[in-house]
């Protein structure tokens, strides 16, 4: 039975993040929203348990997410999120991994020393979506609380 059951998560949680990318022709006001499935499997946790077995940090970023306000379809836009190390050991981003495939993420591979700024870029390609949509990127780090979300928003007419 329990293998039925994860079997089950796991093919829902693929459906769920196919049909999320799939391109559809919604009413304008209708509101795409990323979403994951809470389950007994969690396929992040290799990456969580890499990110943490760095000597741990702490991050602030200048913002956890960014409107990108009315934009046309088909329209590709980017966005930089700063980071900045404000613990005592080298902030490590191992991974930034985007809930969509719409999203494209690059981010500062080299260590950021403390008190130095790295960068997270997020790039959004809006030909599949019309209205409103909220994106997700999971942030993971040498940090206790990983992963960090980061989000966008914008409008497509």
């Amino acid at each position: 039975m329990k293998v039925s059951f994860k079997l089950l998560a796991i093919s829902v949680l693929a459906i769920s993040a196919f049909q999320s990318c799939e391109k559809k022709s919604q009413p304008a006001d209708q509101l795409h929203i990323d979403t994951m499935v809470a389950g007994p499997v969690n396929p992040n946790e290799a990456l969580i348990k890499e990110a943490q077995s760095k000597p741990l940090t702490n991050i602030a970023l200048s913002e956890d997410t960014f409107d990108f306000g009315t934009i046309k379809k088909g329209d590709v836009k980017h966005h930089t999120y700063e980071v900045t190390n404000t613990g005592k050991n080298p902030l490590i981003i191992s991974e930034v991994k985007p809930t969509c495939g719409c999203t494209i993420s690059e981010f500062t591979k080299e260590p950021i020393l403390p008190g130095q700024k790295g960068k997270i870029t997020l790039k959004f390609e809006s030909e599949a979506f019309d209205g409103s949509v909220y994106k997700t990127a999971q942030v993971f780090a040498n940090v206790a609380k990983a992963p960090i979300m980061i989000n966008f928003t914008a409008n497509i007419k």
